[in-house]
């Protein structure tokens, strides 16, 4: 990656000095309104678990608190579409990147919404299951990956391959949309398997041989139990005295509703090609350094959209470094921006990457604590490295594109590897000032997170910082 960096005692110490009047407890912010739980009363996303964000409630408030009117913004990762949807509702032009297949379906759905007629979905809904009863001769259209074999009993198989035939049928998008998407939010309740931080835990009942202690799920609701529950529930959400009270949460009347635009793919290769200077603002929050691999975790939902193992196995190669399996995206992106013209800012990324004293501490230690076998995978330090050398590229590319002025707000974690704390936070604001932001503030939860379960024993449930970083471009 280019010249070594001399390794100064202690350079995390010196840049958090630096930069500590910079950090500002955050007494109007919570773990709520910064994760994803504050939107558990709104449409779609209330519908379906997608743990993976922030609030719509945290958009609203920087973009009325720090902007005077609408103007265009983006959210390079988009997840589910929370940021650019809450920034529609005042009146902005969101656009979004998203690579996975289940954020893309959820903002595809979402939009949707707008234009569906509740009273003719209500009829679909009351003859569902005379069409699915009709259905003899169907397409099978969920193709099992290894991790997810097994996933369903044999009877909840058949009814998902079926409903999934009887919605190809439909003509009508909007009412076709939402049928797959209620049957897409109900996978895990109808299956053998539970969401569990970076992987599936199965139940005792599958097929599966487990290894250790049984592992039981509870109650595993039929297909048609949980898909008239979630119908009723779409359908209450969709009427008109809820649509007001549900969507209309902030003093939006007046302003001019955009489409979203979303861009699908990796904001590695997306980012670069958008125009620079174009957006008034950037809201977003990439995936944590905290090895979750969302392949894994949404596997279930991946195989609904069609997905096989070739295409899983390309998106988590393609993810920002997170997971141990990532593999080094550097001469892959010196490629890129050769093929688009613009050798310099690989140059310029590497440069900026190399001269972090802080990061050439955080991947020293990492590298040494490896070697003395004080991690538990020893992948963790590739990850690491990439992580930040992968969102260094992001953040160049988000400085291009905002126009001068312009704010950037990022939600991240600080993390913790084998007892030594990485500041995230102080790490990539370095990067930002570096590429032509000026660091307004670092919102502190005034409750940091603690360590993961495997580190509690060995060194304690010291917290780290979970930040909302904010930031102007000079």
């Amino acid at each position: 990656m280019g010249q070594a960096v001399k390794i100064f005692p202690s350079e995390r110490q010196q840049l958090y000095d630096r930069l500590a009047d910079k950090l500002e407890t955050a007494c109007h912010l919570n773990r709520k309104v910064v994760s994803f739980q504050a939107n558990k009363d709104e449409p779609l996303y209330r519908w379906f678990k997608y743990k993976e964000g922030f609030s719509s409630s945290l958009v609203k408030y920087f973009l009325t608190q720090y902007s005077k009117r609408p103007g265009k913004i983006l959210d390079p990762f988009a997840g589910a579409g929370s940021a650019l949807f809450a920034a529609q509702e005042l009146g902005w032009k969101s656009y979004g990147i998203e690579l996975l297949p289940v954020g893309i379906f959820a903002i595809q759905t979402r939009e949707v919404l707008n234009a569906i007629d509740a009273e003719e979905l209500k009829k679909v809904v009351k003859n569902l299951w005379v069409k699915l009863k009709e259905i003899d001769d169907y397409k099978k259209h969920i193709n099992h990956i290894p991790i997810t074999q097994d996933a369903f009993s044999e009877e909840t198989e058949i009814a998902l391959n079926k409903h999934l035939a009887y919605c190809d049928k439909i003509k009508n998008k909007q009412i076709k949309t939402v049928l797959r998407f209620a049957a897409f939010s109900v996978l895990e309740e109808i299956s053998f398997t539970r969401k569990d931080g970076q992987y599936l835990r199965w139940d005792y009942r599958s097929k599966r041989k487990l290894p250790g202690k049984p592992f039981d799920i509870g109650k595993i609701h039929s297909f048609e139990e949980a898909m008239n529950r979630k119908l009723s529930q779409i359908i209450s959400d969709l009427s008109p005295n809820k649509t007001i009270t549900l969507f209309d949460r902030f003093e939006n009347k007046g302003h001019e509703q955009h489409p979203v635009s979303i861009m699908e793919g990796s904001c590695l290769e997306k980012l670069p090609k958008l125009k620079d200077n174009f957006f008034d603002f950037i809201i977003t929050s990439p995936p944590y350094c905290n090895r979750y691999d969302y392949t894994r975790t949404y596997a279930l939902e991946l195989v609904y959209l069609g997905c096989d193992s070739d295409h899983v196995r390309n998106l988590r190669q393609s993810m920002l470094s997170c997971t141990v399996e990532n593999k080094e995206k550097t001469d892959s992106l010196k490629q890129f921006y050769s093929s688009i013209g613009r050798p310099e800012t690989f140059e310029k990324v590497i440069e900026v990457y190399n001269n972090s004293g802080a990061m050439a501490e955080v991947n020293a230690v990492l590298d040494a604590l490896n070697k003395s076998d004080k991690l538990n995978n020893n992948n963790i330090p590739r990850m690491v490295k990439n992580y930040f050398l992968e969102l260094c590229f992001v953040i160049y590319e988000m400085a291009r594109v905002v126009k001068s002025a312009g704010y950037c707000v990022m939600v991240n974690d600080n993390v913790r590897y084998g007892g030594e704390e990485i500041p995230v936070d102080l790490i990539l604001s370095e990067f930002a000032e570096n590429f032509g932001f000026k660091i307004n503030k670092i919102f502190v939860l005034p409750r940091g997170k603690g360590n993961s379960s495997q580190q509690m024993g060995s060194y304690g449930r010291t917290e780290v910082r979970k930040c909302v970083y904010l930031w102007q471009k000079r």
